[in-house]
């Protein structure tokens, strides 16, 4: 009797102590690893996620910037932290999905060693083309693009990036044979489809420059028209039927981190990207806070179609 009472004491410790760590949690400093360089998107989000979990949960959260190696760098630091909550890392379609496809011995496994926390940032790309392209719409660039197989150039952020894919994408669902040009970063492909050296790119930025006259920009890759630009038809209602590509950050804990903890930052990010403050700041993203569980299916279901489009494109691994 007392040694069954013991071990029932000792498995209520066990479940008790969980509890009792989400409910002292923080005290001590967060770190969250940006696998980017200061100053962009993938560091500016995070950055104010930080500051506004600092004041409501009273520690400080702190930005780790790990650039390099498409990412891998600083998704590996994280998936080797503890799993005690005092670590997260801002995740991407480049990082979770992007990159186990194209990668070949990639140092880390976005579903074994990571435990979602929430979506953060949904943002569409912009079909952005020089205005010497003779195209006005999107039917009229596939139809060109079919008269003149390979003539026809896209830009991306290098081989391998999102909109390398993209664009690979656009290849499969459209039919068209069209000549990828890969640069060591989107800004200075973005440049040089305004200089006219390449004809076009499906990128994240576009349309100040189309306000400004120096591009043209035919559509919006997300399933939903762009509140940015609700004029612009979305890729599949312009006749590539099916089409979706869209950029996607968000935050992970390392494999392992108490759900207590995970939810209690869940819920917590999703009250700072629901902010007034926040959606004004960034309101060139559509943010999109998630559970935990809605983010794994998330990252679960782009996985595949990004590994489909690197088979069925012949993508060689990097």
């Amino acid at each position: 009797m007392i040694r069954g009472t013991f071990i029932g004491l000792s498995a209520a410790l066990v479940l008790a102590m969980p509890m009792a760590q989400a409910q002292n949690y923080p005290n001590k400093p967060v770190r969250i690893i940006s696998p980017y360089s200061p100053g962009g998107l993938g560091d500016l989000v995070p950055r104010a996620i930080a500051n506004a979990l600092s004041e409501s949960l009273g520690q400080q959260f702190l930005v780790d910037n790990r650039p390099g190696a498409s990412q891998a760098i600083g998704m590996q630091a994280a998936a080797k932290s503890p799993a005690d909550g005092y670590t997260m890392v801002y995740g991407s379609v480049t990082s979770l999905a992007i990159n186990p496809a194209v990668t070949k011995d990639l140092p880390y496994d976005p579903v074994k060693d990571f435990a979602p926390v929430s979506l953060c940032v949904t943002t569409p790309l912009f079909m952005v083309v020089h205005p010497s392209v003779p195209a006005k719409n999107v039917k009229e660039l596939i139809a060109l693009a079919k008269r003149q197989p390979g003539k026809l150039s896209f830009a991306s952020g290098g081989a391998g990036s999102s909109n390398h894919l993209a664009g690979e994408l656009l290849k499969l669902l459209a039919g068209v044979d069209l000549l990828h040009v890969p640069y060591k970063g989107a800004g200075p492909a973005m440049v040089d489809v305004m200089a006219g050296h390449v004809d076009m790119m499906l990128g994240a930025a576009g349309l100040a420059e189309a306000r400004a006259g120096r591009v043209k920009v035919l559509g919006v890759t997300s399933a939903k028209r762009s509140p940015q630009a609700p004029e612009l038809p979305t890729l599949s209602e312009a006749g590539v039927k099916g089409y979706e590509a869209t950029i996607w950050f968000g935050l992970l804990a390392p494999a392992g981190t108490p759900q207590l903890i995970v939810g209690r930052l869940s819920q917590e990010i999703g009250k700072t990207l629901q902010q007034k403050t926040m959606r004004e700041r960034f309101n060139t993203v559509d943010l999109t806070p998630t559970t935990p569980e809605g983010f794994a299916e998330h990252i679960k279901r782009e996985m595949p179609k990004w590994r489909k489009v690197v088979t069925e494109a012949k993508i060689t691994s990097l």
